[in-house]
């Protein structure tokens, strides 16, 4: 494996894509990594940032999730930070 976090970081790019409208406008990068920790920055236009919230911010609670299932496969604790 290339980078710490890209198991992570290719999960919630997928799934934030997959939710909004407009894809071009997705952004997802790490942020920062240490040997225990990934950290993930989403960005999406203003218009597609509360489809990627949700309600009361179960959209976010689920991408959080998954994200730290995959984080778990590579021994991980994972953080996402979604940017305005």
């Amino acid at each position: 494996m290339s980078e710490v976090g890209t198991i992570v970081k290719n999960v919630v790019e997928y799934i934030v894509t997959e939710i909004v409208e407009d894809k071009k406008s997705v952004s997802v990068d790490i942020s920062s990594t240490s040997d225990e920790s990934v950290n993930i920055e989403v960005r999406t236009s203003p218009e597609d940032m509360g489809r990627v919230i949700g309600k009361r911010g179960r959209v976010a609670r689920a991408i959080r999730t998954v994200a730290q299932a995959a984080a778990d496969e590579e021994g991980l604790e994972s953080s996402v930070e979604f940017i305005d």
